[in-house]
């Protein structure tokens, strides 16, 4: 698939297996695996580090083949999902340096367009969240309050 704000074309890597149960070697149990996330989750380690660290140190290389569930419904059931969701997080984030960078290099053109276009995202983002209902009907991006919002 190409990319929304550049000319290239995608970048091709190697896919999972296709398969519909855990593989033989993994051998951990539902419940052991949802203390976990859980655990991690307390801890502060975003649903991307939880299945890395589940995939490298503790030999689970699908979570929700594992359990049948994601990791964030895991958290979901368990009462402890973040009030945003990841990905849009991780935007806030980047606009936050954006913003940082730019109130010290005013005159910085390109940064300016790279925000322009990472709040494009965020905005494009709630939409479907708002539409998916994983954030309030009302809620808007503002760039005065994005601050407050990430930390």
């Amino acid at each position: 698939m190409a990319r929304m704000h550049s000319k290239g074309k995608g970048a091709s890597g190697s896919s999972r297996p296709n398969s519909g149960n855990p593989p033989e070697w993994s051998e951990m149990d539902k419940k052991v695996i949802e203390e976990l996330i859980v655990n991690m989750a307390k801890e502060g380690h975003s649903t991307a580090m939880i299945g890395m660290t589940l995939r490298d140190q503790h030999a689970v290389p699908d979570v929700r083949l594992a359990t049948g569930e994601r990791i964030s419904q895991i958290l979901e059931r368990n009462g402890i999902s973040p009030k945003y969701p990841e990905d849009m997080m991780n935007l806030m984030r980047r606009a936050l340096g954006l913003i940082d960078h730019l109130n010290s290099n005013s005159k910085d053109l390109h940064n300016r367009r790279q925000l322009e276009l990472c709040e494009s995202k965020i905005r494009r983002l709630a939409d479907y969240y708002k539409g998916s209902g994983k954030l309030d009907n009302d809620w808007q991006y503002k760039r005065d309050q994005l601050r407050l919002m990430v930390e």
